[in-house]
Order: structure tokens, then C-alpha cells, then sequence
């Protein structure tokens, strides 16, 4: 099987050849953010043969607190354990995920499943867009409840909190598009702006438009000069805590690195800090 790169992706192509394995784990991650239940629908619809839909908002986030947490709180990672040993999940499970295309909330459950210690995960190249063009087989069965044995160990050196990003002495890196990050535009937060001393390195054009990963050397260039000191990594965030996972997968795929993820990201900092708007 040849997966690339690192051990991060894999292709439709690869992904059908081990279809069925005891040892795999396919998680659909489908999302709309314009409309949560649009992934559901469509898993309902039709999945990859095997796959247990995760919800990015009520699997993959905990519930919102108003005033005090971002949009996509990180969640209880006792309930995902919980609902990933549903899956079937076991210490030597090979994990894929996928969304419908460029991985973005795929990702979220790659750096999810690392955060609660399980590594032997990849994303699906070009996402259920990719297996469907192909013409390989579809089911619209929910799968039965599994009875995995995973147990988390939590990762906690993959996140910073708002008062170490409030320090001022990390590498901070704000993955949402550039109009955003200036405050010219800002069409979900109540605030516009970004993080102080924060740099702008938007998530979406790791992707093509078909949704497949751009090359490692292109992602190399574009995180070219970013700290990558071992004890002290990047910090990425986003507006929610999403997308900055795209963002962290991307780093890896480009550095071999794991980065840090400030969970709360724009829509937890507004609720404590001031915004800086502008180019820098």
C-alpha cells in the first residue's frame, strides 16, 4: 500500500484496497458550516462502505458556553474515547477520515485523534469527492456499534491556552483568509481583526480546487522561515479551532513537525482580548 505523504494521506485508489480490514477505521467527517446538518444528510444518503459518521458539532466539539468559549469547544475527550470505541477503535486500528473534499473538518478528527494519543491515522486525498469520481462502492447503512478497546492518553503539549497566547512569546499563526486577519471582512465573528503579533497564513490553498493536497515542496515554500523549534512549535488558530487543524496537518506534511493548536481560537479570544486590525 502506498500512502503519502508520511503516513498523512492516502488515496481513493489505496484506501479501496484495504476496504474491510479488521484492523481499519473509517470515520466520515462531512460538514457544512452554512449548514450543520447537511453532512449527515448526505451520509445518510451515501458513505464509504464501513464508515461511522462523526459530527463536527456534537462529536468533534463540545456545546458552546456564550461569553466564554470559542464556536467549537474541544470535546470531553472521556465522550470521544467513548464514541470512538463505538467505531470499533483499538490501540492497532489504522484510522482513515475523510470529509467531502479538502479535509478541512477531516483534519479536525486526524489532530483529534492524535490529541487523545491514537497516531496511526490518515486523511483520505481529495476526500469522499475523490472515492465517488471513481466510481467505487457506496452504502447508506449505519454500521452497528463496534466494541473497540481504545484508551486515551491525553496529548496535552498539542495545545496552548489564551493566556500563554496572551504572553506574547509564542509564534503565533492565524490560518483564516487574509481579509479576515486585517478585519476588512468578517462575516461570522462579532469582531473583526486578529490576535496581536499573530501572522496570516491562510489554510485554503493547501488544496487544490478538486480538494487534493498540494505537493510537500509547496508547502514547504509556503511555511518557509516559520519557527520550528521542538520545544516550543508554532501555534496555529483559526476562527474556530477548525480549519487551524488543516493548517497543522499541512505544517506536518511540509516540515515533518507537529505544531500547536490554540483550541479557542478567534471566537474564544474576542471574549477576553482586544483585536489588532490591519495588516500586522
Amino acid at each position: 500500500m502506498n500512502v503519502s505523504p508520511g503516513n498523512l494521506l492516502i488515496t481513493a485508489e489505496d484506501l479501496l484496497q484495504i476496504i474491510g480490514s479488521p484492523d481499519l477505521v473509517l470515520l466520515d467527517c462531512r460538514y457544512s458550516l452554512a449548514d450543520v446538518q447537511k453532512g449527515r444528510r448526505d451520509y445518510l444518503q451515501e458513505h464509504i462502505p464501513g464508515a461511522y459518521f462523526m459530527d463536527v458539532e456534537q462529536d468533534l466539539s463540545s456545546p458552546v458556553i456564550k461569553g466564554v468559549t470559542g464556536r467549537h469547544p474541544l470535546p470531553d475527550p472521556e465522550v470521544l474515547s467513548y464514541t470512538l470505541r463505538a467505531t470499533g477503535l483499538k490501540p492497532s486500528s489504522k484510522v482513515v477520515v475523510y470529509d467531502q473534499a479538502n479535509g478541512m473538518a477531516a483534519s479536525r478528527a486526524w489532530w483529534l485523534l492524535l490529541w487523545l494519543g491514537h497516531e496511526n491515522v490518515m486523511v483520505l486525498d481529495g476526500g469522499f469527492n475523490s472515492w465517488k469520481a471513481k466510481s467505487y462502492p457506496l452504502d447508506n447503512q449505519w454500521p452497528a456499534p463496534a466494541k473497540g478497546t481504545f484508551k486515551s492518553s491525553l496529548n496535552t503539549s498539542l495545545t496552548v491556552d489564551k493566556l500563554s497566547v496572551a504572553a506574547g512569546k509564542e509564534t503565533i499563526i492565524d490560518s483564516r483568509d487574509y481579509i479576515r486577519y486585517t478585519g476588512e471582512s468578517e462575516p461570522i465573528d462579532p469582531v473583526a481583526g486578529h490576535i496581536p503579533g499573530a501572522i496570516c497564513i491562510p489554510f485554503a490553498d493547501n488544496t487544490d480546487p478538486n480538494g487534493f493536497w498540494k505537493s510537500p515542496h509547496f508547502l514547504q515554500q509556503k511555511f518557509a522561515g516559520i519557527e520550528t523549534d521542538g520545544e516550543k512549535p508554532p501555534v496555529f488558530y483559526c476562527g474556530s479551532g477548525i480549519s487551524a487543524c488543516h493548517n497543522i496537518l499541512a505544517f506536518k506534511i511540509a516540515t515533518g513537525k507537529i505544531a500547536r493548536l490554540y483550541p479557542g481560537s478567534w471566537s474564544e479570544w474576542i471574549n477576553y482580548y482586544p483585536a489588532v486590525t490591519g495588516p500586522s
